[in-house]
């Protein structure tokens, strides 16, 4: 099991090591086998990023029975696109547009793609995935399907910074069974094991890979459990998963 990092220090920005309260810089990519610097920093010495650069965000809705309310249960996976520029680092603020009304947290784990995958079985797909992290799939509930609904998610669950992501990625950890719990200014308001999936990590990677082919370091938020509320400005809100650890997100008027 390891635990890699992307950061910023003196306005470079490197993948790193955690180790012990401490991030070892690497030299390379994080999928092109990094090798160590010999630079180590403490981690408040460090700023720290979105943990990869991914091509293509996609997320899983609908993927918890306790999030369906009266909708039916899916028959398969229901995938949509985030955009790139809705990423945003850990402690990095999400901002919430002037005229949107109802955006809501949904707290996520977060899976890597760690090599190109294109109609995997089961076990190609798994084999796929380089490491998980946390996520938090912030969506306005009115431009999804409110009042003000549009026709596609792009807003409601594309705008810059409604893709937090981090603090960093864990390998070689069993995801199917962790404990995700979301807080809002230290509330629990989410709280569920991801083996409550519908679709677990591998259907969904070999679905997805039927017709788009994934990539080194792409992304796939997983679903969200339970019930979402209204986040205000002002508002602190953490995604935190057993066996990887805590995003933490404020939240600001745009």
């Amino acid at each position: 099991m390891a635990t890699f990092a992307r950061f910023e220090k003196d306005g470079r920005v490197s993948y790193g090591l955690v180790r012990a309260g401490g991030i070892e810089e690497l030299r390379g990519g994080l999928f092109d086998a990094p090798q160590p610097s010999g630079r180590s920093f403490a981690l408040d010495e460090v700023k720290l990023l979105a943990p990869c650069e991914p091509p293509k965000i996609l997320a899983v809705g609908q993927n918890y029975v306790s999030h369906l309310g009266s909708r039916s249960v899916p028959t398969k996976p229901e995938i949509f696109y985030k955009p790139i520029t809705s990423l945003q680092d850990p402690d990095g603020p999400i901002v919430i547009p002037e005229d949107a009304k109802d955006v809501h947290f949904e707290g996520e784990l977060v899976v890597v793609i760690g090599s190109t995958v294109r109609h995997a079985s089961r076990e190609d797909a798994a084999a796929a995935v380089f490491g998980v992290t946390c996520g938090n799939d912030v969506s306005d509930r009115n431009w999804q399907r409110g009042a003000g609904k549009d026709s596609q998610y792009w807003r409601a669950k594309g705008c810059d910074t409604f893709a937090p992501l981090g603090p960093w990625i864990v390998t070689d950890l069993d995801y199917s069974d962790l404990l995700l719990r979301t807080r809002v200014n230290g509330e629990i308001t989410q709280e569920q094991r991801t083996s409550d999936f519908i679709f677990d990590v591998p259907t969904v990677i070999a679905f997805v890979s039927r017709y788009v082919t994934l990539t080194p370091g792409d992304v796939i938020y997983t679903g969200t459990p339970g019930n979402t509320r209204r986040m205000l400005p002002g508002d602190a809100i953490e995604v935190e998963i057993e066996g990887i650890g805590t995003l933490r997100n404020p939240v600001q008027a745009g």
